[in-house]
């Protein structure tokens, strides 16, 4: 495997009930690893774990969309570093976790993962064979984690 690229992680969290379980799930080291590993250049990344008021608002005023989903990515530049900002809605995060009958962290990594991906270009709602290209990538990073197909 080649050497993983160079992260600069900005890592917050808003205020929201249950917020220390989902800070104490997402130490810095964690998140920069499941990033790293989804990097084809060197980046500069904020995160920000939020609720879901938060991230209705943020889904609504960026996408149009009238609800909380389970990430957001906001693309700022590919090169010569992915600069990007993801924000996680920590209810949604938590609540596919569950009903998916997942570790809250293997689905935090997902999401960091798929995120991560899109800041780079990748497409899932474009065609399904883009869909199926970023699914296998997505696997395969989870693999590499340690982590269980995501999509299995």
């Amino acid at each position: 495997m080649p050497p993983l690229k160079q992260l600069c992680l900005a890592l917050q969290f808003g205020r929201f009930d249950g917020a220390a379980a989902h800070r104490a799930v997402l130490p810095r080291h964690r998140v920069a690893r499941w990033i790293r590993h989804a990097l084809a250049a060197d980046a500069e990344i904020t995160v920000r774990i939020v609720g879901a008021e938060e991230g209705r608002q943020l889904n609504g005023g960026y996408r149009g969309r009238d609800y909380a989903t389970n990430v957001l990515t906001f693309d700022y530049g590919r090169a010569p570093r992915v600069t990007a900002d993801l924000v996680l809605c920590a209810p949604i995060v938590e609540s596919e976790a569950r009903a998916q009958g997942k570790r809250l962290d293997a689905h935090y990594a997902h999401m960091l993962v798929h995120g991560t991906l899109h800041a780079q270009g990748w497409d899932h709602e474009g065609s399904a064979a883009d869909a199926d290209a970023m699914e296998a990538r997505e696997t395969q990073i989870m693999q590499q984690l340690g982590f269980a197909d995501p999509y299995a």
